[in-house]
């Protein structure tokens, strides 16, 4: 009779980093789908881009430091870093975009650091913050969603946008981009405008933005699927989702018309991405079973500060960031109690 396990501490002999990694690309797809049909082409020339460079980054980086490239390539940590960057960025964006958080998602933020296991932030939030404080601009270009009347670009149009900058004769930047629902609710919540009137707008679907609403219903399966199979603690995404929902909550029955609903918080921009791909990362996050908790609340009540108060419209990178660097210190004051011993109070 053979059994999966030869010795403590009695994990399954394939619960390998590998292995994990392609699970949770796999569980990418239903987002990233979403995405790509109500978003365009764009989406597919990210995600190509940045998983390009990713690989490139990382096989130069690890020949310069004298590490084994194949067996380390084949470990899927590199992939996995370019292709959460690609989902965060703006389909319009130009192509060195992609590039230039890449760069530095791998090279600065994870090899610099001794590569995978040591690197205390996410690397592909680090690109992201770099890019978003670096190219303001390039990083506003959204088209508009699938179904919502304005001018869509096509596969040529967006190819000879990204890689050339060149828009048809008869477009202009303006008529084929478009605010994000969080861009419009923070500025137009600026300008007094009464969370009803907002919700009139046409880009406002059911429940969220239009297209948005369902981004986030497809990387909300793809994380459920991920804790089923045990890739990911539900520690993290349930505090962080938690917390905002609750937050948002708090808000909204204190002043209905100034603050968003808690559903579309939870339905709106990368929350869904944030809460079960970027905050679940499992080298920067909190360890501890306590620890895990703490860490996804603090996330979600920084988003909802960010996006409400903050300069950008979207929080999630900055929030993870920040726990990022308060994770040792929750492991720290969060032990786990040692096996066999009572704690003094129960003395």
């Amino acid at each position: 009779m053979e059994f999966p396990t030869r010795s403590s501490p009695y994990l399954p002999l394939h619960s390998d980093l590998s292995r994990l990694m392609q699970r949770v690309m796999l569980a990418l797809v239903p987002g990233a789908l979403a995405l790509l049909w109500f978003f365009g082409w764009g989406v597919l020339f990210n995600l190509l881009i940045a998983a390009g460079t990713a690989l490139l980054a990382e096989a130069a980086m690890l020949q310069l430091r004298g590490r084994p490239v194949r067996a380390t390539l084949h470990d899927g940590s590199a992939l996995l870093t370019g292709l959460l960057l690609g989902l965060s960025l703006p389909p319009l964006a130009p192509w060195w975009i992609a590039v230039v958080g890449t760069l530095f998602a791998i090279v600065v933020a994870k090899q610099l650091y001794g590569g995978i296991g040591y690197n205390p932030f996410n690397p592909a939030m680090v690109g992201f913050v770099v890019l978003i404080i670096s190219f303001p601009l390039q990083m506003t270009l959204w088209p508009p969603p699938q179904g919502i009347d304005a001018q869509v670009l096509g596969l040529t149009d967006t190819l000879r946008l990204v890689f050339a900058g060149a828009l048809p004769a008869d477009a202009s930047l303006d008529s084929v981009t478009m605010a994000t629902p969080l861009d419009i609710t923070k500025t137009r919540i600026g300008l007094n405008y009464t969370w009803g009137e907002i919700l009139a707008d046409p880009r406002f679907g059911a429940f969220a933005g239009h297209g948005w609403e369902w981004v986030n219903v497809g990387f909300l399966f793809g994380g459920i699927w991920l804790w089923q199979r045990r890739a990911i603690h539900w520690q993290i995404p349930a505090s962080m989702l938690g917390s905002l929902f609750f937050i948002s909550l708090f808000f909204y029955i204190a002043d209905a018309d100034s603050f968003g609903s808690p559903i579309f918080h939870l339905f709106s921009g990368a929350t869904m991405l944030g809460a079960f791909f970027i905050a679940t990362d499992p080298v920067s996050a909190a360890t501890t079973r306590r620890g895990r908790l703490y860490y996804g609340a603090g996330i979600g009540i920084l988003t909802y500060v960010i996006r409400t108060w903050g300069g950008y419209p979207e929080g999630i990178a900055f929030a993870v960031l920040l726990m990022n660097m308060a994770a040792p210190t929750i492991d720290y004051l969060t032990p786990p109690r040692v096996f066999g011993r009572r704690d003094p109070e129960e003395s």
